[in-house]
Order: C-alpha cells, then structure tokens, then sequence
C-alpha cells in the first residue's frame, strides 16, 4: 500500500470517527440537565418565550429529527447561533481557535526541542548525575497537571520576578490589523517586529506551562528507548569500530528512538487542546478552550458540539501526520506500505 493510499484511508477513517464523535457529544449534550431555552432566556421569560425558543432550536423534535437537521446544516457549513455569545457558532470557531492552536503548536515546539534531547542526554549519562536530574524533573512535570505548572510560574515570573505578561496575547499600545487571527503570523504581515516579540513574549508562559507535562513525558520515553537500544549488537559493533560515544548516540540510538517518542508527543500535542482551558482562563487567553468552558457553562449546544468536533479533527490529523512521519523515519514500515 502506497503512502497516499495510507493516507486516504487514513481520511477516510477520520470521518467515519468524526461522525461517531458528533453522534455521541449530541446524545450528551441533550441529556445533560437543565434546559438551553430556560438558561439562555434568563430566569425571567415567561412560558410562552421559553416554548417559542426550544421550537427555534428544535428541542421539541424527537432525538434523531434533531440530529438529522443537525447534519444538514452541518454539510453546509452550519453549527447555528451560540447561546453564549449571540454570534454564529463557526464566526466564534474562527475567532477562537487560532489562539489556542497558536499557543499548542508552540508548546508542541517545545515537546520536540527539549523533551527529545533531554531523554537523550539522560540514556548518554545514565547512571551519572545528569541522569538523575532529568530523571527528578521529568517526574515532578509528568506528575503535575498543566494548570498547577500555570499558577507557580505566574508566581515565580510574573509576580517575584516580573519578566513575562500572564494576561492577553500582544501589548495592549500596540494595533495590529487581524488578518488569520494567527498573532505571530498577523505581527510578522504588518511588518511589525515589535508585535511579534510582544505576542511571542506573552506566549512563552502558558505554553511552557502547556508543554512541561509532555517535555517530561518524552524525556522518559527517549531514554528508555535509547537505554534498550544501547543493548542492541549494532550499537556493540559501532563501539568495536572505535566511532566516538556522541556518534553513536546521535546516528545509532537516537533516532530509532524517535518512533515511539514521536508518536507520544503527537498524542499530547493533540489533547493539548482539551487540557488548556484552566491554563487559559489563568492566563486569560482568548482562546478556543477558553470559550469551551462558557459554552458548557451555559449548555449551549450547538457551541458543545462545535468546539468538540474540532477538537476531534484535531485530535486525528495530528495522528495522522505522526503516522506519516514515523513512515518517513522508519524505512521498514515504508517498504512494508509498498509491498516490499
């Protein structure tokens, strides 16, 4: 099976969940108590007003009618009003979502650039002191839930030492024209170097604080990977050749411990954004996880179902290039795609 067969059935297998997802997040959303009319009218509509708003949002409708009308606005690119912010619902995914992939895909950045070389630099030293450091750190931020590493350095960065913002996304002096809602690519549009190191400036904390659980989590599995890969013969024979300890660590065990590694860290980039809400309600960033809370807060149900769709889609494109990549890395499985 060629790569771009992979792929399309890879697609195609991505719909058939996302289908199931919508079906699923719609029961629940439905069978959640408290009524969407009653909360989003406000406790002083009277009867007739709450009747004439659960026949606009089709709640009197049986479960499957409701679903069906769902799905077909759905096919023309239609989630309805949100409750919550009075706007169509794909106007609030578009306002929102680039925010939040804005601050994953930095801390996934981080994932790779630090938790990689960590676990690497542990599986070289191990048994040594910058082992067991690594080792110690890598407990303590797989220990933690990503909010907890949110309020200590809020604390430590932003209050004893005040180096970074932890509200907003960009200076507040500074107007910058919104053109993909992407802060740093907006900055870097207008010409303005300033605005891009001010957004990246304020980005830095919460996607740390986003990224640290997964840095941890990837220097364990590199290590680990690379300990047992250590114990390969090739590695024995690389050795007898006499090729320097930091060849063999970089050519020879490093990357066929980066399959698995890979395929974690694509796994935490994509729960990231379910993970991110309290590290954005800490931060007050206008972002999708962020608009999650309110949604659910207030049961608004087309806003539910939006923002876990996308979430989903998320979730398995980001399998879906992790499985591409380790193709890439790994030739056995790439020629096992070919039939060879």
């Amino acid at each position: 099976m060629t790569i771009f067969r992979r792929l399309l059935l890879r697609l195609g297998t991505s719909l058939i969940v996302l289908v199931g997802v919508s079906m699923l997040i719609f029961c629940i959303a439905r069978v959640i108590p408290g009524d969407p009319a009653r909360i989003a009218l406000g406790p002083r509509a009277t009867t007739e007003q709450v009747e004439q708003m659960r026949e606009a949002l089709h709640l009197n409708e049986p479960l499957v009618v409701q679903y069906g009308l769902f799905m077909r606005d759905l096919a023309r690119g239609d989630l309805g009003i949100s409750l919550y912010s009075k706007r169509p619902v794909m106007t609030d995914l578009a306002e929102y979502l680039p925010a939040t992939l804005e601050l994953v895909l930095l801390a996934g950045l981080m994932m790779v650039v630090f938790g990689l070389p960590l676990g690497a630099l542990s599986a070289r030293y191990r048994g040594r002191w910058p082992d067991h450091l690594i080792r110690v750190f890598s407990l303590l931020t797989v220990s933690a839930p990503a909010f907890v590493w949110a309020v200590g350095l809020v604390l430590v960065f932003a209050y004893f030492l005040p180096l970074f913002p932890i509200t907003g996304r960009i200076a507040d002096t500074l107007n910058i024209p919104h053109l993909t809602g992407f802060m740093l690519i907006d900055t870097l549009a207008a010409g303005r170097i300033d605005g891009f190191i001010s957004a990246l400036h304020h980005m830095i904390l919460p996607a740390f604080a986003l990224a640290l659980s997964g840095i941890g989590q990837a220097s364990r599995l590199t290590r680990s990977n690379m300990i047992s890969t250590y114990e390969h013969p090739s590695i024995e024979m690389a050795q007898a050749y006499g090729f320097s300890e930091a060849r063999i660590a970089q050519r020879y065990a490093f990357r066929p411990s980066l399959i698995p590694s890979l395929t974690i860290i694509g796994l935490d980039f994509a729960a990231l954004l379910g993970n991110a809400f309290l590290v954005e309600i800490i931060f007050a960033w206008p972002g999708l996880s962020r608009y999650g809370v309110g949604v659910i807060l207030q049961k608004d149900l087309n806003a539910i179902v939006g923002t876990v769709l996308i979430i989903s889609a998320t979730f398995l494109i980001a399998n879906i290039i992790v499985d591409f990549l380790v193709s890439v890395i790994n030739p056995r499985i790439r020629l096992s795609e070919n039939g060879k």
